[in-house]
């Protein structure tokens, strides 16, 4: 059974959503003061979530200025995908020679969701979901947790890629020629699969945003 999540837990996860999807638009000031009457909760769980999506990337803390939305621009890309590829590529031949058919399947079904899922917000989270299918069998825990970081660093990413750049189909595709080089234990295959999805993925966003400005 898992474990009830902490109120810091909840509402780090209410405000991933709202970034992700647009709601809370980059640059946007996230004051704990707000946020604790927004929730009903006090401020110490504010402040605790705030420091967890500053870790995965998503939020920007000033030490006087305070927290805001963190902004979106090509060098962040380049860095979190190249984090991703590292942490992944690893994970992955680790995790091939190890995975269960009923993972394999688990894999599958979650792409079958994907293509029948017509909520943009759910994208990121079942794309998430598959690659950790993937992953699950790597041994190595703090490795998934560190890769579970970074997908939710790359969460509003990754909905651009499936949305507004009309990215899902080539993304399926690269999707399932993983799952299949999956099945037929080819770590060193999987691996140059996983690499190109990551590297086409990057270099479309990368294209399409902002580079920071220094």
């Amino acid at each position: 059974m898992q474990k009830p999540l902490t109120v810091a837990e909840q509402v780090a996860n209410v405000l991933r959503e709202s970034i992700a999807d647009g709601s809370l638009a980059a640059g946007t000031p996230l004051r704990q003061d707000d946020l604790a009457e927004r929730f009903g909760f006090s401020r110490m769980p504010v402040r605790d979530a705030l420091r967890q999506l500053e870790a995965e990337g998503i939020v920007s803390i000033h030490p006087t200025k305070g927290a805001h939305v963190a902004r979106m621009d090509t060098t962040e890309i380049r860095e979190i995908f190249a984090v991703r590829e590292l942490l992944e590529s690893e994970a992955l031949r680790l995790s091939v020679p190890n995975l269960t058919r009923e993972k394999l399947d688990e894999a599958g079904h979650v792409l079958n969701q994907i293509d029948a899922e017509p909520n943009v917000g759910r994208w990121g989270t079942l794309n998430r979901v598959f690659h950790l299918a993937l992953y699950s069998a790597c041994g190595n825990a703090r490795l998934l947790g560190l890769i579970e970081a970074h997908h939710n660093a790359a969460d509003r990413y990754v909905r651009v890629l499936l949305s507004n750049l009309n990215y899902r189909s080539q993304s399926q595709e690269e999707h399932r020629d993983l799952l299949t080089t999956c099945r037929h234990r080819d770590a060193a295959a999987a691996v140059r699969v996983l690499r190109k999805h990551l590297g086409d993925g990057m270099a479309t966003l990368a294209q399409a945003g902002p580079a920071r400005k220094p």
